[in-house]
Parts: structure tokens; sequence; C-alpha cells
């Protein structure tokens, strides 16, 4: 993901956000609706959620130090993981907490127009950031299926926008729903049950979200195009013959770390194969140019390694092994 395309998505949803806040809570505070309170603390959540991917991308594009050789991209990753612990506490167990509160206790609605006339506002605030994640997302996504895009996509930023968006949007209706049969039937715990459901929404999100940048942190490999363009570079077919196993790790969104163990000729000299090496290397950046951590480590192929496959721990010098 370009940092600024999700720079973009991100500003679009905390400018929205930070307008329907305080909507909400004028709202809240003429109307007594629980559901606009609830939706209220909701959109500060998301706009200090969209402060902290801000901040995590800002803390990623610090340069390397001797503590950090390989840099500090996993700062989004851990900021996004942030985000989903915000909304599931902040913005979920609170609608819970709010909606079992109201359905226990309701409330009749006052000044109706207000709660009604801000979600409206709302739900067109959220459409326009919704459709500017939609647009820089559509951009980077390609054949993709949006979940597929949400599980695959490396970098976290327009993920959590989407599923934010998504979750404020449906929330929204939600919020709606339950105000418009509070004032249908006079009975407010239909109110009480519309902030319930937002809070089970969320809930839900927050841990699809977690779940995913869970998985960022504890590091993932290339995607498959990515590897088999790596691989296809590596080889030259003369002084590297083959790749006898690789692996790939994303150290951030835009910076992969591969480590290959590559087959080159017994007789071939070492100033030949660091030649090899070195011009392997080359390849392999121009092919993938997120690939900024390379090391090839040459060995002579035998059959053992054919039939140890991919698995480094069962290659004879790899880990395990004793050698």
């Amino acid at each position: 993901m370009s940092a600024s395309g999700g720079t973009k998505a991100i500003v679009a949803a905390l400018l929205a956000n930070l307008s329907i806040a305080v909507a909400k809570f004028v709202a809240f505070l003429f109307s007594g609706s629980s559901s606009m309170l609830a939706e209220s603390v909701h959109s500060v959540a998301d706009s200090g959620n969209q402060g902290l991917l801000l901040l995590g991308g800002r803390k990623a594009r610090r340069e390397a130090t001797p503590q950090h050789p390989f840099g500090y991209g996993r700062e989004r990753y851990i900021y996004a993981f942030l985000v989903s612990i915000v909304l599931f506490s902040v913005g979920g167990m609170f609608a819970v907490y709010e909606g079992y509160e109201k359905i226990h206790d309701p409330h009749e609605i006052e000044a109706w127009y207000w709660p009604v006339g801000v979600l409206v506002f709302a739900i067109i605030a959220e459409a326009f950031s919704f459709r500017t994640a939609i647009r820089e997302s559509n951009a980077l996504r390609g054949r993709l299926s949006w979940s597929q895009f949400v599980r695959r996509a490396k970098a976290p930023e327009l993920p959590v926008v989407l599923l934010e968006d998504l979750g404020a949007l449906v929330g929204l209706v939600l919020a709606l729903g339950g105000v418009g049969l509070a004032l249908l039937t006079g009975n407010g715990v239909w109110d009480g049950i519309g902030t319930l459901c937002i809070g089970v929404l969320l809930i839900v999100i927050a841990i699809v979200l977690a779940a995913e940048t869970k998985s960022l942190l504890l590091g993932e490999a290339a995607g498959v195009e990515d590897i088999e363009k790596i691989k296809a570079a590596t080889v030259d077919g003369d002084t590297v013959t083959r790749i006898i196993h690789m692996r790939t790790l994303h150290l951030g969104p835009e910076e992969l770390l591969v480590a290959a163990k590559i087959a080159v000729e017994g007789n071939d000299t070492a100033h030949e194969v660091a030649s090899a090496i070195n011009a392997a290397e080359e390849r392999i950046r121009a092919a993938v140019p997120i690939a900024r951590v390379i090391y090839l480590e040459p060995d002579i192929y035998s059959e053992a390694e054919e039939v140890a496959g991919s698995d480094p721990a069962a290659t004879p010098g790899g880990p395990g092994t004793g050698h």
C-alpha cells in the first residue's frame, strides 16, 4: 500500500468521524438517546484510531539503528493492533453496557428530530469516508475479493479503515432503526436494543482486526506472486542452478527480507560465486523492489537436498541438523 493512498483514506475518515462525533454528542444532550451516546463514543474512538494509524505510519519511517537493524516498519502493525483493542473496549464494550442499561431502564426519546437529523448527516459523512477507502483499496486489490484483500494485505491501514467505516455505516443504520422503533412504539427499549446491536457489531469487527494484525505481527511471508518472481530472478541457470530452500518475511508493509540457500557448481571459484550472488540480489530487487534485505547462502546441490525439499530443518547444514 502506498503511503499516500493510506494517508488519504485515514485523513478522510478522521475528518468525518470528528464532525460526526460532535454532532452525535449534541444530539444526545438534546434527546437523551443512548444510541446517540454510544454512537458519539464510537466516533470519538474511531477518531482516536485514525490518529493511532497516522502515528504508526510516522514512527515506521524512522531509520534503522544498531539496536533495531531491520528498522521500524512493524510499528504500523503494532498501532493497527492497538486500534482493534480500542475498538473492542471503548467502542464495543461501552455500547453493550449502555444498551444493557437502556433496556433495563428505558427512557422516552426527547426532541426526536435531533437524533434522526444527526444520524442522516452521519450516514452521508461516513459514506463519503467509506467511498474514499474503497477507491484507494481498488487501486491495490486487483482481482482479489474484498475478504481476500483484508486477509492478504500487508499494509494494515486500508483494511482497518474499510472495516471501521463499514461498521460505522451498519451501526448508524442500527441506531436509526432503534431510534425509529422507539419513536413509533413509544418504548425506549428499542433504543437500547439498537445500542446493544451496535456494540456486538463493533466487537466482531474488533476481533477480525485483531486476528489479522496479529498474523502480521507474528510475521508473514511474501505473497505468492512475489515469491515466484523472487525464485525466477534468483536462478540464472549458469552459476546459480537452483534454490535449495528459501524463506521470506515482511519486516514491514513495504520491506521484505529474503533468505535462501542456493545451489552453485562445485568447480566455481569464490570470486565467481560472490559475483553470482551479487547479480542474483540485483535481479531480485529489480523484480520485487520491496525485497530490501537479502541473504543468499551458496551450497552444493545433492540428492539429499532434493529429498529434504523446502524444509530448512531437514536440509543438510540447516537448523536442527547439528552442522
